[in-house]
C-alpha cells in the first residue's frame, strides 16, 4: 500500500486538504495527516483537525507528500525547516511531491523544487517564482510533481494524485463515484 503524509499548518485551506485525503484513502493509499507544528491544527476557515502524526513522528518509507495551499497555512509550512527537509527528501527520491493553491509557489517555489519545472499555483502567486514554467492549467503533472490551481480544483488535482499513486483506472472509478466523471 502506498503511504503519504499530507502536511497541515496553521491557516491551510481545508478543501485542499480534505478532498486529497479523503479521494487517496479512498483508492487505498494510507493518508498521514501530519501536524507540522502539532497536533491539533485549525485552517483558515476556523476548522480544527486533530492531525495523526506531527513531523519528527512520520516514518521514513513516504512514498510522496501533499501540500495545501492556504494562507498563511502555506508560508508556516515553508517556514518549518523540518518540513522542507522532509518535501527536499521526497522530491530528491523521485516520490511524488503534489501541491495547491500557494503553496506550489510559496513553498516549492522558496525551496527550489520548482526549478526548470512546469506549474501552476493559485492566480498571482506565479509572479513569487522564478526559473520555472508557469502554466494556466487546472492541474499540472512534471514527473513526480502535481500542482494545482486552488479549492475550486481540489478534486481534480485529487483525481490526478490517485493516478499517480495508484491507476488511471482507480482514478477514473474515483471520478465517476464523486461525480467528476469529466475531469479524466
Amino acid at each position: 500500500m502506498k503511504k503519504i503524509a499530507l502536511l497541515l499548518a496553521d491557516g491551510f485551506e481545508e478543501v485542499e486538504a480534505i478532498t486529497p485525503a479523503d479521494f487517496l484513502r479512498r483508492a487505498g493509499v494510507e493518508v498521514i495527516l501530519c501536524g507540522v507544528y502539532g497536533p491539533s491544527v485549525t485552517g483558515s476557515h476556523d476548522i480544527t483537525i486533530e492531525a495523526d502524526l506531527t513531523l519528527d513522528e512520520l516514518p521514513d518509507d513516504l512514498d510522496g507528500v501533499v501540500i495545501p495551499g492556504g494562507m498563511p497555512g502555506a508560508a508556516n509550512i515553508a517556514e518549518s525547516e523540518e518540513a522542507l527537509k522532509l518535501i527536499k527528501r521526497i522530491h530528491n527520491d523521485s516520490e511524488l511531491v503534489g501541491a495547491i493553491c500557494a503553496a506550489p509557489a510559496v513553498v516549492l517555489g522558496s525551496a527550489g523544487i520548482l526549478e526548470g519545472r512546469e506549474f501552476t499555483c493559485y492566480p498571482g502567486f506565479e509572479k513569487e517564482v522564478s526559473g520555472a514554467r508557469f502554466s494556466e492549467a487546472r492541474v499540472v503533472r512534471d514527473s513526480n510533481l502535481i500542482t494545482s490551481r486552488g479549492p475550486g480544483t481540489a478534486a481534480e488535482f485529487s483525481l490526478a494524485l490517485v493516478e499517480y499513486l495508484v491507476s488511471k483506472e482507480k482514478a477514473k472509478e474515483l471520478a465517476l463515484a464523486t461525480l467528476q466523471g469529466s475531469c479524466l
